[in-house]
């Protein structure tokens, strides 16, 4: 099925597999992450994630095969959406929150789909959401979490500028807040005050801004353990370049600071 010009949101394709199971539902933004997405997939498919919260892969416009029919189905994907508009992940994610709403989702899970992020960790953001949590934050680095073979720089970055940043716009401390394992309320992502729908959520702003407007909003915020490996050898999977991407980062969270995206 194809959506166009939805106010706020890009154009996309939707194939479903499944009909809506759960009152959740897992957001996995893709785009040519080759094996690892499926990796990732077995491994939520052999943990029985599927019966906690519907998976749907939000491909950005993979060229590489990975998200092809033939290989979602099977792995226990609910449904695929192919952003088809203009934008990065920003736009993904706001593709997969319209989607997600529209067919009635009670609450949002998200996870990178490059094979980081420790999918057993899927039924704590759910749990969550059911006592009434609006916004809950994955770390690797409060009491149950795991870190493992984290990019030392990357390490630095998180601990003394991306969180302390964070931090301070919510009013709130976190710990891990570059990771994009977290969930968010029906009730945070409908808020008046919150408008995610808006295209000035391009690439990374939106996770910005999620991450420190719900406690501005007085709303019921936390944290959960969860663990991201990144691989010993190889490159690092990321799609955020050293220069760059780290310098759109902390444009990104000053502006962030500044109140720049409140509606």
């Amino acid at each position: 099925m194809l959506y166009e010009n939805i106010p706020g949101v890009p154009d996309f394709a939707c194939a479903e597999y499944a009909p809506k199971k759960n009152a959740y539902c897992l957001l996995i933004p893709v785009i040519n992450e080759n094996g690892r997405v499926a990796s990732q997939l077995e491994k939520a498919r052999n943990l029985k994630v599927s019966e906690l919260a519907d998976i749907v892969v939000c491909d950005g416009g993979s060229i590489d095969g990975s998200v092809e029919d033939g290989i979602m189905a099977p792995l226990g994907v609910n449904a695929k959406l192919v952003k088809l508009g203009a934008g990065r992940l920003g736009a993904q994610l706001r593709m997969g929150f319209w989607w997600a709403l529209t067919r009635g989702y009670e609450g949002v899970v998200t996870a990178d789909g490059n094979d980081k992020d420790g999918m057993e960790a899927v039924g704590r953001f759910t749990e969550c959401l059911s006592i009434g949590y609006d916004f809950v934050q994955g770390s690797r680095f409060i009491k149950g979490g795991l870190a493992k073979n984290t990019p030392p720089l990357r390490h630095l970055a998180i601990k003394l500028i991306h969180a302390p940043l964070i931090s301070l716009a919510a009013g709130k401390r976190y710990t891990d807040t570059t990771n994009a394992f977290r969930a968010y309320s029906r009730a945070y992502l409908t808020h008046p005050d919150v408008i995610p729908f808006r295209e000035v959520f391009g690439s990374y702003e939106l996770l910005a801004y999620l991450s420190a407007k719900a406690d501005r909003l007085g709303l019921r915020t936390c944290e959960v353990p969860v663990a991201r490996v990144y691989p010993k050898k190889g490159g690092v999977p990321t799609k955020i370049s050293f220069f760059s991407g780290n310098f759109e980062l902390i444009r990104i969270l000053i502006n962030n600071l500044r109140g720049k995206y409140d509606a």
